[in-house]
């Protein structure tokens, strides 16, 4: 028996509440085929797109007022978690399994100090032309930038996660036989003033949050499933190669030199070093692949494999 911490891309959930519940159906199989193996499994999901769009309903409407980013993110964790809590119990039906599945609304610790606060660089939302972006930096006063290659997104602080203020539950219910959904969207991020907790306006990448949690709860395997199959190198050119199985000396190098794009692939790298890394016995393994390839992903048979 092994415990999993699978992460989930927001970008990989579809457009829409009717595109995310149908794409749920075809990953809830291959995680309740992993549950009913006897693996213990913990899910985060992202909510990028989601909590943008949750963001910029309240902000275009004239009669409710903007509504804060912690509280956008709860909301995201809600409809998200009830989606993916739905398409998995609907599945353990299916396969016989009796266990118990619960959507925790969690909150993540982040330092006030963090100096990512002082340069926006999550992106959040859908995608816009150059022309739709100049509007809503002068309408809106947002700070956009271009997302690789795939047009421009609004960009928010995302300071890196320190703690989890649910650990205990989420470790409680794991011992007592039963799946866990949390820290959605990277969890909602706050910070610890005045021996109180309090939310900040921030993303946390869910990616770092899912290795957090991993590294928390000592699970053994961190799978994170996206768009693509593998971790590519010298992405979308003619010398482009499918990295596969790979040591963590192997990825610094292409760390350092900028390899990775730092609003999709390159957070996913570094989440991935950062659990492997955390234990000196290189027990641990992370595996980087598609949403399409998760029963390949869940077994080591494909993707990218990250070893100590």
């Amino acid at each position: 028996m092994s415990r999993y911490v699978i992460s989930l891309g927001g970008n990989a959930l579809g457009n829409n509440a009717e595109e995310q519940k149908a794409l749920l159906k075809h990953v809830a199989q291959p995680i309740v085929n992993l549950i009913n193996d006897g693996h213990e499994i913990v899910i985060v999901h992202g909510n990028g797109p989601q909590v943008g769009m949750i963001n910029l309903a309240f902000t275009e409407s004239f009669s409710t007022p903007d509504m804060p980013f912690p509280e956008c993110g709860a909301m995201s964790q809600g409809y998200i978690g009830f989606h993916l809590q739905n398409a998995v119990q609907n599945e353990m039906r299916l396969q016989g399994v009796q266990k118990e599945i619960a959507a925790l609304v969690t909150q993540v610790l982040v330092d006030e100090l963090d100096p990512l606060f002082q340069n926006p660089s999550k992106p959040v939302g859908a995608f816009y032309s150059e022309e739709e972006k100049d509007i809503l930096v002068r309408d809106k006063g947002y700070i956009m930038k271009e997302d690789s290659g795939r047009g421009y997104r609004r960009v928010v602080p995302s300071p890196l996660p320190i703690d989890v203020v649910e650990k205990k539950m989420i470790e409680t219910l794991l011992e007592n036989n039963h799946v866990v959904i949390c820290a959605g969207g990277g969890g909602i991020p706050v910070i610890e003033r005045e021996d109180k907790l309090e939310g900040v306006a921030a993303v946390i990448d869910k990616d770092y949050a899912s290795a957090k949690i991993a590294e928390l709860i000592d699970a053994d395997v961190l799978v994170i499933l996206t768009a693509v199959e593998h971790v590519y190198v010298h992405f979308n050119t003619p010398d482009q190669k499918a990295l596969e199985r790979v040591t963590i000396d192997d990825l610094k190098p292409y760390m350092e030199s900028g390899e990775f794009a730092k609003g999709s692939m390159h957070p996913k790298v570094q989440a991935c070093i950062n659990f492997v890394e955390a234990y000196d016995n290189g027990s641990k393994t992370a595996v980087i692949s598609s949403l399409d390839k998760a029963i390949d992903a869940f077994h080591l048979n494909i993707g990218t494999i990250i070893k100590k």
